[in-house]
């Protein structure tokens, strides 16, 4: 049998972490990048006799999370110890939610080929992360970091209705995305912030019974998610067709070698032996309650892509992109209530701007420049201070140090010729220097003009006014 015999089957579990400014039972901070155990505090760090308190802020996020993504709120719901034990994890048990979560039955829309398919939301829950082991290679041991032990996180898990890596990564990104809108997680996925589980099996096509499931963990970029989907899948299938059995496990990707390796047999949940947390009281929410934080949602990604459909005519591609990311999307708004262009905007985003992050492998949160300066760069291009050409020089050097655009013209030189004399002198230069390119348009062809103006740009280093170069070109070529 080939692969085109099997059906991929997935299901995602995400960890985002939330945005609040204290950790979810204790009061310390959660800045990332501190030095190591500078943010602890005896509860955090899993001392005997202290008490957790939960963090409210914690459950409006994840109440925000789950309306948001079409899931019931539960009126009850509680705090679980997931127990194992790991040099991280200092109780020795996790506080999570077991059987009561706070969101369930949700459902999340995705676009693939055109195609529109809902993926569907087992749950969203709220639990404290574990803190970092940080691996000594010349010592050989490893230091634990508790910065990171009680940052407040919701776990997103999915039903297995993913069939593709293209399913899998257009559901990754209009789940950050959503996330990102309703401000409840930086989903930073350099710092972690975002990060998924993924769950993959295989079948025979046409089977029901689903097969036997590997875990890949903690995974956070598409790229890695997507070569290690692939190769796992091909691994099963390989598995399979020698006659063997796929083993339940929990796997690590490893990105140097493009591999899975087993870490640990897949537990189940009797292997965690989950029980209530005796020191946390149950999570009892109004309807009155939740009805205020649906209010206070923001606009959505989805409405957003309708209203810059209808309101500023942008293609439904162009449209997508730009509120794919909350960051992008804000950066739009605000540059076009300044230059009212948002066509204009909307390219510079789409193109040069989209170009310079993947280049750079950057989030558009990492974006150094605001709406502002992005509007005052359309307006100078419109006034025709600067031509398209030098617009570009301007961005990379808003990317490499963001400033007013119209102190970077100056400083440069960049101010685009616009006198009258000045162009007519280059034209008459390019001219005499290609006599060849004024019998060819003359013998009807056009490109020879699109060569003569590329030519008197090179002359003035892209500074000269592009539409005066075409009128004065034309003019004195008709003669």
């Amino acid at each position: 049998m080939s692969r085109s015999d099997y059906e991929v089957v997935m299901g995602l579990e995400v960890h985002a972490e939330l945005s609040t400014k204290t950790k979810i039972f204790c009061s310390c901070p959660t800045t990332f990048g501190a030095e190591p155990n500078t943010q602890v505090c005896p509860i955090c760090m899993g001392m005997p006799g202290t008490l957790p308190v939960l963090n409210e802020k914690v459950v409006e996020y994840a109440v925000k999370a789950g309306l948001a993504t079409n899931c019931e709120i539960a009126r009850k719901s509680k705090n679980d110890r997931k127990n194992y034990f790991y040099p991280d994890l200092p109780k020795a048990y996790q506080i999570s939610q077991y059987d009561e979560p706070l969101c369930e039955h949700g459902f999340i829309e995705v676009e693939v080929n055109g195609e529109k398919k809902k993926i569907r939301l087992t749950r969203i829950h709220i639990e404290e992360d574990a803190g970092k082991l940080n691996h000594d290679e010349f010592g050989g041991g490893s230091l634990v970091d508790l910065n990171r032990a009680g940052v407040p996180l919701i776990e997103i898990v999915s039903e297995p209705d993913l069939r593709s890596t293209d399913e899998v990564e257009a559901y990754l990104k209009k789940l950050k995305s959503i996330l990102e809108y309703i401000e409840v997680s930086d989903c930073k996925m350099q710092e972690g912030s975002f990060r998924a589980d993924v769950n993959v099996s295989v079948r025979k096509k046409g089977d029901t019974k689903l097969g036997i499931r590997t875990e890949m963990k903690n995974m956070n970029s598409f790229r890695s998610i997507t070569r290690a989907i692939e190769y796992e899948v091909d691994r099963q299938i390989d598995v399979l067709e020698d006659g063997g059995k796929v083993e339940q496990e929990t796997l690590r990707w490893d990105e140097v070698s493009g591999k899975t390796f087993s870490m640990r047999d897949k537990e189940d949940a009797q292997d965690y032996r989950y029980f209530p947390d005796p020191d946390l009281v149950a999570i009892n929410l109004s309807d009155e309650y939740i009805e205020n934080i649906k209010n206070s949602l923001p606009e959505l990604p989805e409405s957003r892509k309708e209203r810059y459909l209808e309101e500023y005519n942008l293609s439904e591609k162009d449209a997508n992109i730009i509120t794919s990311s909350k960051y992008l999307s804000d950066l739009f708004e605000g540059a076009i209530k300044i230059c009212k262009n948002p066509k204009a905007v909307s390219n510079w985003i789409i193109s040069d701007i989209s170009r310079i992050l993947n280049e750079c492998e950057m989030e558009p949160i990492e974006i150094p420049f605001d709406s502002n300066q992005l509007a005052k760069l359309v307006i100078l291009i419109d006034k025709g201070t600067i031509s398209s050409s030098i617009g570009k020089k301007v961005l990379e050097e808003l990317f490499e140090n963001p400033r007013d655009p119209e102190d970077i013209i100056k400083e440069k030189g960049w101010i685009q010729i616009s006198d009258e004399g000045a162009i007519k002198e280059v034209v008459m230069k390019v001219l005499e220097a290609n006599p060849q390119s004024i019998a060819d348009y003359k013998a009807g062809k056009d490109r020879a003009l699109g060569f003569l103006v590329g030519q008197a740009m090179k002359e003035t280093k892209g500074k000269a006014n592009p539409k005066m170069l075409n009128e004065m070109f034309l003019e004195e070529l008709k003669k």
